[in-house]
């Protein structure tokens, strides 16, 4: 360090006295020319004249070396070149203005260039984190919360996202993630606690969390229609089921037992038909709706609303037809029988029905049909949707319609309760019209069978589309194939051609 030192010290010295000199001058000459090649140094392949020579163990004043000059080389003094310079530099100020030299800028630039590289003694130049070259590019660290660029200083990241300390918030709550466990969610981080909260999907019935399978799945069960999602183990601890709108019951709903084994939610309870007499505006708004579509009933059948027990008993004795398993909620009797109906519309006490009255009842054949049978407890359209399926048995019969498969005529079937659920529910522009001379006013225009005054209830509206849906996907060959074929049919011919060509071949027209 010594040396260099003293080099610099030295450099410093003759740049003190070249600006002294310039100052007194007041005009650029030839010297500056000698001056920056002087500091410059030799160009390559002259010979170093006055390159310094460090030899170990010397003092500071024996730095400078005496050149070395060839040997035919005449002797020169030392101050030559310097004196050379000064006379020149002189005899440029005795020239007139026009004919002094106009190149200064260019030599003020190589004096400039010549005076920094002398100064540069250190070949390393210092880090500057602030410099451009060195700084980070932009947009290379971008906050996940705040969207704005990270800089020097403390960060957090994960997984390729960054966050400024004072960003790293939960999305949920909002306070500070302090914990070495959370959940990324996108760029969003949240408490463990906080996305399961809002994430991780809670059981309907038992209101808890759905736990994880044995392969760390979290599996559970969902209503097709209504979206229910509930553990698969309430499918095996006979938890209770609404036995109209099938809705598992939840933890903190009250649901009305039919003391039968079945159960009722409230909604469906809001319209639930309880016994015969109150059955029975129903079931003649359902003749005047087959009658809207020229196919009227003109026999008397009898109608009967039943409870469970009543209506297997009934499907026992009967000798034919099939019967939808394994809860069958209507039938359309031939044979004679003795069945008890119920009388008296309970009252509800509690979470029961108390003071169930019935009354056992003799039916005569005086016809194909006997009786329709519907079961007690169900809501109005689920009650209207059977006795409408239940009526078209009866049709069948009475109009001579015989040994039809199952498939044919449960669809058929089908179809008619289908299309009085859509009379109900949906409006005239976008209900089904059977192109039918069967139907001096088809079902589009006829107007819907409900006896509430101002229409249905979203509640019951709801209800009637989930019994549509039941309808349209059945898994069973003769209800569900059965009704989808029928359906078909009736699109495509109308649904008295549909009924002709079931009359004369047993089948639905291609």
């Amino acid at each position: 360090m010594g040396p260099m030192l003293s080099t610099q010290a030295i450099s410093c010295g003759v740049l003190s006295l070249c600006f002294s000199f310039l100052s007194n001058a007041e005009r650029r000459s030839s010297f500056m020319k000698w001056l920056c090649s002087f500091l410059k140094g030799s160009k390559p392949g002259e010979p170093n004249r006055r390159r310094p020579r460090i030899t170990a163990g010397e003092e500071e004043d024996t730095l400078w070396q005496p050149p070395v000059r060839p040997k035919n080389d005449p002797p020169r003094n030392d101050n030559e070149e310097l004196d050379r310079a000064i006379a020149e530099s002189l005899a440029e100020d005795v020239k007139p203005p026009k004919e002094r030299n106009h190149k200064g800028d260019s030599n003020d630039e190589d004096l400039a260039r010549a005076i920094q590289d002398s100064l540069n003694m250190n070949p390393y130049t210092p880090y500057n984190p602030y410099a451009p070259s060195q700084a980070q590019p932009r947009g290379h660290r971008v906050c996940g919360r705040c969207k704005h660029e990270i800089g020097h200083g403390h960060y957090l990241s994960c997984m390729g996202i960054y966050w400024h300390p004072q960003c790293f918030r939960c999305c949920s709550c909002g306070h500070p993630i302090r914990e070495t466990e959370f959940t990324l969610l996108g760029t969003d981080p949240y408490h463990k606690l906080c996305y399961k909260e809002l994430h991780h999907p809670k059981c309907d019935v038992c209101l808890q969390f759905i736990p994880t399978n044995r392969s760390g799945l979290i599996e559970y069960r969902a209503h097709p229609f209504w979206g229910q999602k509930y553990c698969p183990l309430h499918e095996q601890d006979r938890t209770p089921r609404c036995c109209s709108c099938e809705k598992m019951e939840p933890r903190n709903t009250k649901y009305m037992s039919l003391g039968d084994g079945r159960s009722l939610c409230m909604e469906c309870l809001g319209s639930a038909v309880m016994d015969t007499g109150e059955c029975q505006p129903l079931y003649h708004s359902i003749r005047d709706y087959y009658e809207g579509m020229n196919m009227k009933l003109d026999q008397q059948i009898p109608m009967l609303l039943v409870e469970r027990q009543a209506l297997n008993e009934a499907m026992e004795g009967e000798s034919k037809g099939p019967h939808h398993m394994p809860e069958t909620r209507g039938l359309c009797l031939s044979e004679e029988q003795t069945v008890s109906s119920i009388l008296r519309r309970p009252r509800i006490g509690g979470n029961r029905l108390l003071d169930m009255r019935t009354q056992p009842q003799k039916l005569t054949r005086r016809c194909e049909v006997t009786a329709i049978l519907v079961l007690y407890g169900l809501p109005r359209l689920l009650t209207g949707s059977i006795l409408a399926h239940e009526l078209m048995h009866a049709w069948l019969r009475l109009k001579g319609y015989r040994n039809l498969n199952a498939e044919v005529e449960e669809g058929i079937c089908q179809v008619m309760s289908y299309l009085w659920l859509e009379s109900e529910i949906l409006p005239a522009s976008s209900r089904h019209a059977p192109s039918s001379s069967y139907a001096s006013s088809s079902s589009s225009s006829y107007p819907p069978t409900s006896s509430k005054k101002g229409g249905i209830s979203h509640t019951e509206k709801k209800l009637g589309e989930f019994f549509m849906h039941q309808i349209a996907n059945d898994t069973s060959t003769a209800y569900g194939d059965g009704f989808r074929t029928a359906y078909a049919a009736v699109n495509k011919y109308g649904l008295r051609q549909t009924l002709n060509h079931i009359r004369l071949t047993g089948g639905f027209p291609v």
